[in-house]
């Protein structure tokens, strides 16, 4: 018998019009347009995302990433490259004017150590030193270029990793997705966070956080509805695009999530009482549904990794509910809430939204999946 098409990514893919991909957010965020599927009675409708609360009931959790995006993307120059002299790889000057490149930091590894991501990695070899600007007076730091990995990531040792915290601040640009096909503007380093980020380490934004406001937050708590904090830091396996056509072939790389006590005690608390979870975002759904323990009846509070692909197949334990934007085609994200909603009621619910001009990504408009 043939491979289901469940179990293909090309089963994943939709026409996405350019001009359905939002490049900015709303001047209100909970003025966004929200596409309500109840997967029970196979129905959708539309109504406006300050209106989620009439779809939460006390008693219920909703469980947000309080993740905090970092500016993560930096500019630099190689300033020294690596010569082959024979068998070995001697350091000199590059005699060659300074050649730029697009330094990501995607997490630190150790003291002083970074994994990045590197734009175009060809002119960042290993021995390569890279000089990050400081202005007039020359680079601001240093690092060198120590390891090489697929998919253009590298990993950098920074001469003085004191100074990074403080160059981040002053020069790094906030990690803008690439299908937003702008600059980075001041306004972004807010506008790419939600409210409750704390926790700096992402260089993408859990985007489904990006809809609340305080006050529609403050709403949900005087009805009853626990907004439960948890952690996972959105790095390279959540927002790179899938490439292998079996989805038995796909391996996330691990991404770091933390849960706390109070958060694990509050969760088994909802469960006890009847409560529904609501999961703000694929991040939570993918850091709870790792952590979920059913003898426990909630989540392993603690620090961990997660290399965890949801795809259809996939028994959910911990999610009754889930809040997500509209994903690109062919990706993870995607493959998700297929598995969560079904996907020919996914992929119906996106024709729906998109001939309904609904606006997609990360500064797009929101669905919730009951």
């Amino acid at each position: 018998m043939g491979e289901s098409v469940d179990g293909l990514l090309s089963a994943y893919d939709y026409h996405l019009p350019e001009g359905a991909i939002a490049q900015r957010p709303l001047a209100d965020r909970a003025a966004a347009r929200l596409l309500v599927l109840d997967r029970a009675a196979d129905h959708v409708e539309e109504c406006a995302f300050r209106e989620i609360g009439a779809f939460l009931r006390a008693g219920d959790a909703l469980v947000v990433n309080d993740t905090r995006v970092i500016p993560a993307r930096l500019r630099a120059r190689v300033v020294e490259a690596p010569r082959r002299v024979g068998s070995s790889v001697a350091r000199a000057p590059d005699a060659a004017p300074a050649r730029s490149v697009e330094i990501l930091l995607l997490r630190e590894t150790g003291p002083g150590r970074w994994r990045a991501l590197v734009k175009p990695a060809r002119r960042a070899p290993v021995g390569a030193a890279l000089g990050f600007d400081g202005g007039p007076s020359g680079p601001a730091l240093t690092a060198r270029v120590v390891e090489a990995f697929a998919e253009g990531e590298r990993g950098l040792v920074f001469e003085d990793p004191a100074a990074l915290p403080a160059h981040v601040a002053a020069h790094g640009e906030t990690p803008l997705p690439p299908y937003i096909r702008r600059a980075p503007e001041p306004a972004d380093r807010e506008d790419y966070q939600t409210v409750f980020a704390r926790e700096p380490g992402a260089v993408a934004a859990p985007t489904a956080g990006l809809h609340f406001t305080e006050a529609l937050l403050g709403d949900l708590r005087a009805a009853g509805v626990a907004i439960v904090p948890i952690t996972l830091a959105v790095g390279v396996p959540t927002f790179r695009p899938l490439r292998e056509e079996r989805l038995d072939d796909v391996r996330l790389g691990p991404e770091l999530y933390a849960i706390s006590e109070a958060a694990a005690a509050m969760l088994r608390a909802t469960r006890a009482r009847g409560g529904r979870i609501f999961a703000v975002g694929t991040t939570v759904v993918r850091a709870l549904e790792s952590a979920w323990n059913d003898a426990l009846g909630g989540p392993r509070p603690g620090r961990a990794e997660t290399t965890l692909f949801i795809r259809p197949g996939h028994r959910f334990r911990a999610v009754d509910a889930l809040v997500t934007n509209f994903h690109l085609p062919r990706t993870s994200l995607l493959v998700l809430v297929a598995a969560f909603a079904g996907r020919e009621r996914t992929l119906a619910a996106y024709r729906h939204a998109l001939a309904a001009g609904f606006r997609c990504a990360s500064y797009g408009d929101a669905m919730l999946i009951l």
